[in-house]
């Protein structure tokens, strides 16, 4: 039984949808050129006037002011684009094409948009060095730090788009938000948030009315810059946020304490008292409308449900009272790490408990802290450089910052490849009963009688034994929007039944689901036919027995394994190597700002040391 097949709606978009869509990008990239030439030439004079009038209200220079404007806007366009995108595609499946999924025009604009605004950043300074660190592009022409980095990511985001057509040409649609591309997408956007950080301080150290203090609305401001560094490091664990993560389950708080690490951490050294939980109600106010509006009447695709941090949060105040116990702000930053890690994820997992489609099982906690602790240590250090950076104190000499940011890559690295490791297993199947129950207006329901083989196949705590259903249409009359999932009751060794029914019918696809550890694995229940990629159906008879194999084949039906392994191997290191350039930058920026600006002598707040 071929699982995976290939096929041309597999594959990349059509020619005339590349050409529509690279057409377009293209008008509007020249119209934007056009109007930064007329600028630069002095031939118009309202793009000044604009971005100087946004500078007075805010105290900031207009190559501050606007870009962060247009950042505000454009990010959260992005954002809606993408949970929605995320929900398409678990409720759907696969687009019929790129111009077809409405969620792509939100996160193309808010990703284009993005960009932009870090090339206004650079391209606005006429009559001015921008700031001691300012690079120099011309002979007269000087453009900010943050600004490259803002265009930087943004271009970085920008162009997984078309690599991930590419990507889908060559390897089939692999229908995960894990795919190379797709991290290239959401770590450009997520990462932004460092170049506006960093930005906004270069903005703050030359304003154009130095003795006028910023108020409240400022402070504001910055919380919800680090609010959304909050959400961007978060949506990598948009899978589990549905309930339909492809990876082991491990990996879900390792990703949140990767999350609030380094935000929360920063955020308290930054601004102060109380500030982590600004930043997680924040965060939790964005999210919850974007879920609202997703998972609502008004889009009435599947739900999801997102971390709260809360509990990390806490922990990084309550740790901010003991300041005086640590002098150095990156020993601060690795035990409030350390705390999150373990109190801060134990807090968490009562809500991943209550709310989550996969709550964590008491057998994980020794591989999950043992990878968590050392993540945590490393966030929270990281976390603590970038707060150095901010408040304008200094770095550590470079060889040891150099050091720690290495560290601190390879420790989430290590990380990331153990939960990444798994085992299926051998000669493993289950016989699988079904009873019809109510049928459903879209056709056939069940409920399933599972017996494993070998019985002892997983032990008493797996993380998951369920049957996952999804991609049946949004529109479709059965419930759950596009996707089912229901956790099996266990009866007794190797014997799990039903809780609720399951839809076999339409183009849903059903699947019996085993996680315990590293073992992961799947086999099909009901699998429609899919002319569009040569692939059969697959009934669902009364009685069955079938081998579990790789979750991959199952889940990412449409992917093609028609290619020579070192292939795949090669492009997905090309896009780690374009990764690790976008955090080499991000460093290079961090240090160039830190050197360049005079370093501060008071201590703005206890937890600076």
């Amino acid at each position: 039984m071929s699982l995976a097949q290939s096929g041309g709606e597999g594959g990349g978009a059509a020619l005339d949808q590349v050409a529509a869509m690279t057409g377009g990008a293209g008008v509007i990239a020249i119209a934007l050129l056009w109007v930064g030439y007329l600028h630069r030439t002095r031939r118009i004079t309202w793009l000044r006037r604009l971005a100087d009038g946004l500078g007075r209200k805010f105290n900031r220079p207009g190559w501050v002011a606007l870009p962060l404007t247009m950042f505000l806007a454009t990010i959260l366009t992005a954002l809606l684009g993408f949970i929605w995108d995320v929900s398409l595609h678990v409720g759907n499946g696969r687009d019929a094409g790129p111009l077809a999924n409405p969620a792509h025009y939100f996160i193309l604009v808010g990703l284009f948009f993005l960009f932009t605004a870090g090339m206004s950043a650079i391209v606005l300074p006429l009559d001015e060095k921008p700031g001691a660190a300012a690079v120099r592009i011309t002979r007269t022409w000087y453009a900010p730090v943050g600004g490259i980095l803002l265009a930087g990511a943004g271009l970085y985001a920008l162009i997984g788009f078309p690599l991930d057509d590419i990507w889908h040409r060559m390897f089939g649609q692999d229908v995960t938000l894990w795919g190379p591309t797709h991290l290239m997408l959401i770590g450009g956007a997520g990462l932004s948030l460092v170049g506006v950080l960093l930005l906004e301080f270069e903005g703050r150290n030359n304003r154009p009315e130095p003795d006028r203090p910023d108020g409240r609305s400022m402070w504001l401001i910055r919380g919800f810059a680090f609010g959304g560094l909050l959400i961007g490091l978060s949506v990598f664990q948009v899978e589990f946020d549905f309930g339909v993560e492809q990876f082991r389950l491990v990996l879900q708080p390792m990703l949140i304490v990767v999350a609030a690490s380094i935000t929360l951490v920063a955020a308290r050294m930054t601004l102060g008292p109380f500030s982590t939980l600004v930043v997680v109600i924040f965060a939790v106010a964005v999210r919850t409308v974007v879920a609202v509006l997703v998972g609502g009447p008004i889009i009435d695709a599947p739900r999801n449900v997102f971390p709260l941090y809360v509990g990390a949060a806490v922990v990084v105040e309550l740790l901010a009272l003991a300041a005086p116990l640590f002098r150095r702000p990156l020993w601060w930053g690795a035990v409030s790490g350390l705390g999150i890690a373990t109190v801060g994820l134990w807090l968490e997992s009562r809500w991943v408990e209550a709310m989550f489609v996969d709550p964590w099982p008491t057998a994980m906690w020794p591989e999950l802290l043992a990878m968590a602790v050392p993540v945590g240590i490393a966030g929270g250090v990281i976390g603590a450089l970038l707060a150095t950076v901010l408040l304008g104190r200094p770095l550590p000499r470079p060889p040891v910052r150099r050091a720690l940011v290495v560290a601190a890559v390879l420790i989430a690295a290590a990380a990331t490849t153990n939960g990444l490791l798994i085992e299926v297993p051998d000669k493993a199947e289950a016989t699988v009963t079904l009873s019809d129950t109510t049928p459903s207006a879209g056709g056939r329901m069940v409920l399933a009688d599972v017996r494993l083989s070998p019985g002892d196949l997983v032990g008493s705590d797996p993380e998951w034994i369920q049957i996952l259903s999804w991609q049946g249409g949004i529109g479709d009359d059965s419930p759950g929007r596009g996707l089912v999932v229901d956790q099996l009751r266990r009866v007794d060794d190797g014997h799990y039944v039903s809780t609720e029914p399951v839809p076999v019918h339409g183009s849903w696809k059903t699947v019996l689901r085993v996680q315990d550890g590293r073992l992961q694995a799947a086999l099909p229940i009901f699998m429609a036919a899919d002319p569009g990629i040569g692939a059969q159906e697959v009934p669902a008879s009364t009685t069955f027995t079938r081998p579990f194999v790789s979750e991959i084949t199952v889940l990412q039906r449409e992917r093609s394994f028609d290619h020579p392994s070192w292939l795949f191997a090669a492009a997905g290191l090309l896009v780690l190597l374009c990764s690790l350039l976008l955090v080499w930058a991000l460093s290079w920026g961090a240090a160039r700002i830190n050197e360049r600006y005079p370093h501060s002598v008071a201590t703005p707040e206890p937890v600076a040391g």
